[in-house]
């Protein structure tokens, strides 16, 4: 077994200074590696009858299409405004300085599908409970949300309360 922690760069100062970036292309470039990283978050969801597993935009869409073809479950991606084609709709989220906002396609979740959310990181929680949100207003029920990596110093998971959240690498401080 492969310690992942050992495979994310950390990119001090990017995207701005006093940030503390976790890279994760050192992992998934990785063939082995990222095989046990896929394997692991599905080990924690299995047994659960997973209809759909949406990707939150970017790196989400990575792990969230490995773990659909591994169940043969769909893939929904959620992205920012305007880069999906059909009919969409959307949730706002406030950041530290104003807001921002994410889209799903309103026919992308069947009514009481089950749901798995999955991207590379949790920080502070807000584009998953915007997330939470969209699904919840299509319906779907949530199962789970999966991250590689969570950053426990910002509290992130306490937004995502009361869903099961399962994070392989957790740091305690930046």
């Amino acid at each position: 077994m492969f310690a992942l922690e050992n495979y994310i760069r950390n990119i001090p100062d990017f995207p701005k200074k006093g940030i503390g970036f976790k890279d994760i292309t050192t992992l998934i470039k990785n063939g082995p590696v990222f095989q046990q990283a896929i394997n692991q978050l599905a080990e924690k969801f299995n047994r659960l009858g997973i209809d759909r597993v949406v990707g939150i935009e970017s790196r989400g869409f990575i792990f969230a299409a490995a773990l659909a073809f591994k169940w043969g479950a769909g893939v929904v991606p959620v992205r920012k405004p305007g880069k999906l084609p059909a009919k969409c709709i959307r949730e706002e989220y406030a950041l530290e300085y104003g807001t921002d906002a994410i889209e799903i396609h309103e026919d992308a979740i069947e009514k009481g599908q089950k749901v798995l959310i999955i991207d590379d990181l949790l920080a502070t929680g807000g584009t998953v409970a915007a997330t939470i949100k969209l699904l919840n207003r299509l319906g779907a029920e949530i199962v789970g949300i999966g991250f590689l990596i969570e950053l426990d110093f910002l509290n992130g998971r306490k937004q995502l309360a009361p869903y099961p959240v399962h994070s392989l690498i957790h740091y305690q401080c930046e």
